[in-house]
């Protein structure tokens, strides 16, 4: 098992920066994967960004290339969402998201509880 809570949202102005953090806890040696996905009101859940367990391998959806970076530390047991040049678009409930287990075929899926980005003037 694998607990994850996202922090960081908030309301900002377009053009604006926020930073998204998400702790995990439990068994944490067990992730592989570490993503962050975004839902915005009518539309389907998206990916973001992912990270892979030693930060050496990221991944970025195309609406947030070039603005945002993830980024881990490994000792805080952290993952980090840097959102820069916010868009009114980018607003969305932001979830942090794992796959954990021995392997990419098994892993299990946990997601956090999400956290609310409103880019508004």
């Amino acid at each position: 098992q694998v607990h994850l809570v996202e922090s960081g949202g908030g309301l900002v102005q377009p053009g604006g920066s926020l930073r998204l953090s998400c702790a995990a806890s439990g068994n944490i040696d067990s992730i592989l994967v570490t993503g962050w996905f975004r839902e915005a009101p009518g539309k389907q859940r998206e990916m973001v960004a992912t990270i892979s367990k030693t930060g050496g391998r990221t991944n970025y959806g195309d609406s947030v290339k070039g603005r945002f970076t993830v980024s881990r530390d490994s000792d805080k047991n952290a993952v980090y969402l840097q959102m820069s040049s916010l868009k009114p678009e980018d607003t969305a409930v932001y979830y942090c998201n794992v796959l954990a287990g021995t392997n990419l075929e098994t892993a299990s899926v946990y997601w956090g509880q999400g956290t609310q980005v409103t880019v508004s003037s």
